[in-house]
């Protein structure tokens, strides 16, 4: 972090200079901010868009020295803490940050925040686009393999929607993508949204990569369920369920309704969409022949490819290399997935 806007970020705001003096919180937000029809129907105050007027993202520095009250907004919020920790209550849970922590705030969450210290920075991060949430970032990870599928929708299932996030901070790659968003938005120069927009996206593939879904204490089904799926994932050129049978020493038409009932979907129908998963990313990242690719992701009948690959994306190959969109397009695999 630039020496010059971390100083910017310590000195007292006004609104800090009166919470300071009087320990009590001192509401900064004016009336057009908050959606009154909302608000009346969670009975929280809802903040709308009205801070970004032309911005894509609205960053701030979070006053210190008086709690923040209790409500939510129709945006996605990051809160960074930049220095020093704080302490939130968000959707009835209490939540500890330390620097260099990150927490995602999905639309409609609820969120207090106790009194920060002198000492203590949280830089909140709001966007615009009402598509990015964490259900956006879920699903953007779950095209990356079906073994991401799986594990993303398992979650789903058998956990309560926190609708919040924590990344902890070892993520050395989000900070460094939060730390130049920052001081490129409180330094501005020539160019500085350019950086910004380039950084976002960075940040948003950096979430995506560091949020490896696990199950908590997995059933012995749920094991060799996710065993299949990363023999899949690393194999799925030429591999079959006569393989995995031999390999884990099952009966193949056993395994083969034990991976339907956990995964919920057939050992053909995940072995297709891991392949077609590899082909699009293939289509997405290089000028190789699309009949060419077919072949390479194990998929030898092209109209197949072609009637699957639509049901599955909802576009064509050409349209997909034609409109590449670098949020989804990562040029490597993903690692194989453990469970904890």
């Amino acid at each position: 972090m630039e020496l010059s806007v971390l100083k910017q970020l310590e000195s007292l705001t006004t609104i800090e200079k009166q919470q300071k003096n009087r320990q009590i919180f001192s509401d900064d937000i004016p009336p057009t901010a908050i959606d009154l029809q909302e608000s009346k129907e969670f009975n929280v105050p809802v903040l709308n868009d009205y801070f970004f007027r032309n911005h894509a993202i609205y960053v701030s520095k979070h006053n210190r020295f008086a709690p923040y009250p209790m409500h939510t907004h129709q945006f996605f919020e990051m809160n960074y803490m930049l220095q020093g920790n704080a302490n939130e209550t968000v959707n009835g849970d209490r939540v500890h940050l330390s620097q260099g922590d990150l927490l995602l705030l999905d639309i409609g969450s609820e969120h207090s925040i106790d009194a920060l210290g002198e000492n203590d920075i949280l830089i909140n991060v709001l966007f615009r686009d009402r598509n990015i949430s964490l259900d956006f970032l879920n699903q953007i990870q779950s095209q990356q393999s079906v073994l991401y599928d799986f594990m993303i929708n398992h979650l789903r299932k058998e956990k309560t929607e926190k609708r919040y996030m924590v990344f902890r901070s070892g993520m050395h790659d989000i900070r460094t993508s939060l730390e130049r968003i920052i001081e490129e938005y409180f330094r501005p120069r020539p160019f500085s949204d350019t950086i910004i927009q380039a950084e976002l996206t960075v940040l948003i593939a950096e979430l995506i990569r560091g949020n490896e879904p696990t199950i908590d204490d997995p059933s012995p089904a749920q094991k060799l369920a996710v065993k299949l799926l990363n023999d899949i994932h690393k194999h799925y050129r030429d591999l079959s369920l006569e393989d995995l049978a031999n390999k884990y020493a099952y009966n193949k038409n056993y395994l083969g309704n034990l991976f339907s009932k956990e995964v919920g979907k057939t050992f053909s129908e995940a072995l297709t969409q891991e392949r077609l998963i590899n082909a699009r990313r293939l289509i997405q990242n290089t000028k190789k022949p699309i009949s060419e690719i077919c072949l390479e992701v194990g998929i030898s009948n092209k109209s197949f490819f072609y009637h699957k690959y639509h049901d599955l994306f909802g576009n064509t190959p050409k349209d997909d290399r034609q409109h590449t969109n670098g949020y989804i397009s990562p040029s490597h695999t993903n690692p194989p997935l453990t469970i904890l």
